[in-house]
């Protein structure tokens, strides 16, 4: 079987790695998004998808656009039986998705109908769900709406962020793929359809969203922390520049804010970190980087004195 992979980011790399190792299949490309500058020094990098398939000497195909005509001919020339995509970063058009006689099939981390769209991880943590998973599906038309061919689910922990959550699920979406490809290649699938009326959308995380509201319950804020953690991160505002809040520790019962305080004040600046007044309860930030400076721990921040007891977060006249 003739299989094209498309996909970009590290997340995709065990996905391919699992098509590389079935002996059944023939990857003859991947396809997967140009290179883009990155970091300070706007240094051109390629995906880390590239990067695996040209240690095993695969053709890399990098359209800009996928839809364009001269790229869905490039698709067609390699005759595709399946077309494999995991985190590709394109919608494939019908022009595509109509090449391959096994049709194409997308692995996608989260338990759909739930969390359809590009940030279904993210979500899964801000939301302070308790578990979600990986789920392929053939691909259609609209936004992860296909039908679905198998799931898996993986538990969220309270140590866990959308990075940790990332790596457990490239690896789940892996081992779902080698699972479900011997039925796919078979002819044995029994593909269920989505119930449309159940679908919850993931959009891409706004910086609005990464703004911390201090008036929301301090667990809605520590889910919020790690679920936009290590990119893009959660921030407040502390004499009127960002002041990027890393990690935080899970907000305890007993912590209660006194009443009069408003929420966004610092309670307490020591070795336990940085205790902040929440709407409900206490949020005590363990590590945190102010504009212009590297991510540090909160508690040595604290010995510096500059987030004093009484110090007020989240208004640009702080």
């Amino acid at each position: 079987m003739r299989v094209i992979f498309m996909g970009t980011p590290d997340f995709a790399v065990p996905s391919l790695q699992t098509l590389l190792n079935d002996k059944n299949l023939e990857v003859v490309a991947v396809v997967t998004q140009p290179d883009r500058p990155v970091g300070r020094k706007r240094v051109l990098t390629p995906t880390p998808v590239k990067v695996e398939a040209e240690k095993h000497g695969l053709p890399v195909l990098q359209p800009e656009r996928l839809r364009r005509p001269e790229s869905v001919e490039a698709i067609r020339a390699l005759q595709p039986d399946l077309i494999v995509t995991a985190a590709f970063g394109q919608i494939l058009p019908k022009s595509v998705l109509d090449l391959p006689k096994l049709g194409c099939i997308n692995i996608h981390a989260s338990l759909l109908p739930n969390y359809r769209g590009g940030a279904p991880i993210h979500y899964a943590v801000m939301n302070g769900d308790a578990v979600t998973g990986v789920t392929i599906m053939y691909m259609a038309e609209g936004l992860d709406t296909g039908d679905m061919i198998s799931k898996i689910e993986v538990p969220i922990e309270d140590s866990d962020t959308t990075g940790t959550m990332f790596d457990k699920l490239s690896l789940a979406g892996a081992k779902l793929l080698e699972e479900t490809l011997p039925d796919l290649l078979a002819g044995r699938v029994q593909a269920v359809p989505q119930n449309d009326a159940e679908a919850v959308y993931s959009p891409n995380i706004t910086r609005e969203q990464e703004r911390i509201d201090w008036t929301r319950p301090a667990e809605q804020l520590w889910n919020l922390v790690r679920g936009l953690h290590p990119r893009p991160g959660a921030y407040t505002l502390w004499n009127g520049e960002v002041l990027k809040i890393w990690t935080c520790a899970k907000p305890a019962e007993s912590e209660q804010v006194p009443d009069g305080i408003q929420p966004g004040t610092v309670l307490e600046a020591g070795e336990r970190g940085i205790a902040v007044a929440a709407g409900q309860g206490v949020l005590r930030i363990t590590e945190l980087q102010p504009a212009g400076k590297k991510a540090m721990d909160a508690a040595a921040f604290a010995r510096s004195g500059q987030l004093a007891p009484g110090t007020v977060l989240g208004t640009s006249g702080d």
